[in-house]
């Protein structure tokens, strides 16, 4: 039997993540609290880039000296929200695909304006 492809492959991030923080004797810090909490202030510096801006401003927003910017800060709530499921023991790939079957039962492509 064939197994199914997954959606991310996060093995190997978990992986370097794991050593990074045990390299550092962290863990102890990890706390799903803490993690959640750091994920939150990740994801308010991303929203403060865009804070000020149109909507226009916001889809160029690859284009402007804020570029490495928005990296640096996906790339920060990436690495939180992979420590928090793994402090959790979530299955990242299960979980978004579970949840993305919700959502396509819940906002059918038919219906008017995909369900919204």
């Amino acid at each position: 039997m064939e197994t199914a492809k997954k959606l991310i492959e996060t093995q190997r991030l978990q992986a370097v993540l794991a050593d990074f923080v045990r390299a550092r004797d962290w863990g102890r810090y990890h706390s799903p609290k803490n993690l959640a909490m750091a994920l939150s202030v990740e994801v308010a510096e991303l929203v403060e880039i865009f804070q000020w801006q149109t909507e226009a401003q916001s889809r160029d927003v690859m284009q402007t000296v804020e570029r490495e910017h928005v990296r640096q800060e996906l790339a920060d709530i990436l690495i939180y929200l992979t420590e928090i499921a793994m402090v959790l023991h979530i299955d990242l790939d299960a979980a978004v695909s579970d949840k993305l079957a919700i959502n396509a039962a819940k906002y059918p492509v038919n219906s008017p304006k995909g369900g919204q």
